[in-house]
């Protein structure tokens, strides 16, 4: 028995014409509305400086291998990759040590802990691995980035589908500020987007995840400088997207306490413990934006940053002066410090 074959199609294919309507109106959309579409505004969006291409420099450690940067690649399917779960830590290295190393570890697994992430190596290693990238990189001053990953896994959440954790260690330098602005004082906002609570998310957990943070920035950036201000859900100072904040008021020194929801910065503890030295009074205060632009000197401390003054906030200007005598007496202590041959690990 022969079957039938099935009926040709009486309709003709849309020709494509000059200006390519029909082709439009095939695909439901006249060449018109396709024009409006691509000549309508689009968001604002970050013009983006030019970055070097990728070469062998520095090497880099990737789970296990010392590799050039430009092998250095971990699976698409890594969960800090695929869901920003890890966690991290920027150190400083000074004269070849590594500065307040203890102290970092000490976060880094802090911060492990309150993830359920098992670091796949010790303390000892660790700190190890980040001396091993040092001397192959032959860094005397500079900047580590110690990355731990969930690990390769599946497409879903499940932490339990990545059996090992993933390690990056970084040896590179880092400039987040243009240097004049550590002699003129550089210019911040206050952020419009709140600090994620500490209930939702504790910040003082240094995780891969920090997208509150990086949309901060970006309102910082469209307003022409180079941080924010944050503050949380009721209203007071929390730090900046990258840097623990510090005003200072008839001689004396604030910053917010960590119910306020910060990051409990490396050198904003060293700085705490500079003021206790120099007999410069240091107190953890919840503080109001309002009182912040009313400081006598605003500044901003990190390991990346080290200390930088603030000049403006919003169209406030701070002070009357590029560095007050407060900060510029901290930043030289601590200069003093990381410059000597006595460089704390601790």
């Amino acid at each position: 028995m022969k079957t039938k074959s099935a009926p040709k199609s009486t309709s003709k294919p849309a020709r494509k014409s000059a200006n390519g309507k029909a082709a439009h109106r095939a695909n439901g959309m006249s060449a018109t509305a396709t024009a409006k579409r691509k000549s309508a505004p689009s968001h604002a969006s970050i013009a983006y400086d030019a970055v070097p291409p990728m070469g062998e420099k520095p090497t880099i450690y990737v789970n296990g291998k010392m590799v050039p940067k430009n092998q250095a690649m971990v699976s698409v399917y890594d969960h800090g990759l695929l869901y920003g779960d890890g966690i991290f830590e920027g150190i400083r290295v000074y004269g070849g040590k590594i500065f307040k190393c203890g102290q970092h570890m000490e976060r880094l697994w802090r911060s492990a802990e309150a993830l359920r992430l098992r670091i796949p190596v010790s303390r000892e290693e660790m700190v190890q691995i980040m001396r091993e990238c040092i001397d192959a990189n032959g860094i005397v001053e500079g900047y580590i980035r110690l990355v731990v990953t969930r690990g390769y896994g599946t497409l879903g959440l499940d932490p339990r589908k990545c059996p090992v954790p993933g390690i990056i260690c970084i040896a590179d330098q880092i400039q987040l500020y243009p240097k004049e602005l550590y002699e003129t004082g550089m210019k911040v906002i206050i952020a419009k987007r709140p600090r994620t609570p500490i209930e939702c998310l504790d910040p003082r957990v240094k995780s891969l995840n920090y997208l509150n943070n990086i949309l901060a920035k970006v309102e910082a950036i469209d307003a022409g400088c180079l941080e924010a201000v944050m503050l949380n859900a009721e209203g007071y100072v929390c730090e900046c997207t990258g840097d623990n904040i510090f005003m200072v008021q008839n001689g004396a020194v604030f910053t917010p306490p960590t119910e306020a929801g910060i990051l409990e910065g490396v050198t904003r503890r060293f700085v705490m413990d500079l003021c206790a030295e120099l007999g410069i009074p240091c107190n953890l205060k919840n503080i109001k934006p309002e009182e912040l632009k009313a400081a006598d000197e605003v500044f901003l401390t990190g390991s990346a940053a080290e200390i930088i003054s603030v000049a403006q906030i919003d169209d406030i200007k701070i002070g009357g002066r590029t560095e007050g005598p407060v900060t510029r007496r901290l930043r030289e202590a601590f200069r003093k410090v990381v410059t000597s041959h006595h460089v704390p690990e601790d």
